[in-house]
């Protein structure tokens, strides 16, 4: 949600793919994509966004938090990230996601929208469960 250096994100996604397949991830036994190059997930995240009301987002504790870090400011990016970390999920017809304690709430974001728009739309979408991780 913060501006990069066009140079310095081409790196951190280099890096970050490096570090995937340094972790043991075999790319001949699963899929790996550079997800920006994907339009579904934008595409989802304003089709999501348009279901979501903005009193919700604002009560979310990163957004409050990184708004203090900015200053009072803070950007429609940041408000509506956890919209689209929803459609990251929901776009694969997710049903478990790993989280941290830190990503609960987005997570239960994500539920709710896959459950307001099954009850608008059909059922869609299923609801993903945590899993969360001690580490």
């Amino acid at each position: 949600t913060m501006p990069k250096e066009p140079a310095v994100l081409r790196q951190n996604i280099l890096d970050t793919t490096a570090a995937i397949l340094a972790c043991g991830i075999d790319p001949k036994k699963c899929f790996l994509f550079r997800q920006s190059l994907v339009p579904e997930h934008t595409e989802l995240a304003w089709i999501l966004g348009c279901l979501t009301n903005v009193p919700r987002l604002l009560r979310l504790p990163q957004w409050k938090m990184k708004r203090a870090s900015q200053n009072s400011e803070g950007s429609v990016g940041l408000l509506t990230y956890p919209v689209l970390q929803a459609a990251d999920i929901l776009l694969y017809k997710s049903t478990h996601v790993p989280v941290g304690e830190d990503q609960v709430l987005h997570l239960e974001l994500a539920q709710d929208i896959a459950q307001h728009f099954n009850k608008k739309y059909g059922e869609f979408f299923p609801v993903p469960k945590a899993i969360l991780s001690e580490l």
